[in-house]
């Protein structure tokens, strides 16, 4: 996981790299072109979609939970129960109860994968529809702004060049 973080850091580097040399190059041509810079997870975390967002997931996704959670709990607590047990046991039965156990957790992992997968699924579709909105009115802004382009997630921003929270101001006014 840390390595993935990593490779990810290091690959938003480059990108970020690339562009801070790239883009004065390309548009060295016109001085008067505008660029504003948005930073989309502060929308996707600050806007009244975002919120409404979470809201959703969490009240479709919060008794998995919790019922993923409780199955954890009797599983711990039956094979607390077994290694008290354990030493009073025929072989038979302790092995049948390890078994049984094991098949309990394996079964809970299956669910915990699913459970994952599932909010993962809604989360990236939930957040593909804030950022098709999103997107309208960036292009609204830079419309009426006469912007010529505008980038997300820039190593520095000019206060005067970002437009983040007139787009989640934009976001909020939609019904």
């Amino acid at each position: 996981m840390k390595l993935y973080q990593s490779l990810k850091w290091i690959q938003i580097s480059l990108v970020a790299l690339v562009t801070a040399f790239t883009i004065p190059q390309a548009f060295a041509q016109d001085a008067g072109t505008r660029v504003a810079v948005v930073n989309s997870e502060k929308v996707f975390n600050e806007s009244n979609l975002a919120q409404a967002m979470q809201t959703r997931l969490q009240n479709e996704f919060t008794k998995r939970q919790n019922d993923l959670r409780d199955s954890a709990q009797r599983i711990k607590t039956a094979a607390e129960k077994l290694d008290r047990d354990a030493a009073v046991m025929n072989e038979a039965e302790r092995v049948r109860r390890q078994r049984e156990l094991a098949d309990q957790d394996r079964e809970l992992q299956r669910k915990q994968r699913e459970f994952t997968e599932d909010l993962n699924q809604r989360t990236f579709e939930e957040r593909a529809k804030i950022a098709e909105k999103a997107n309208l009115v960036l292009r609204q802004i830079a419309e009426q702004r006469k912007i010529d382009v505008i980038v997300q997630e820039a190593a520095y921003v000019s206060p005067k060049a970002d437009v983040t929270d007139d787009v989640i101001k934009a976001l909020n006014s939609l019904k």
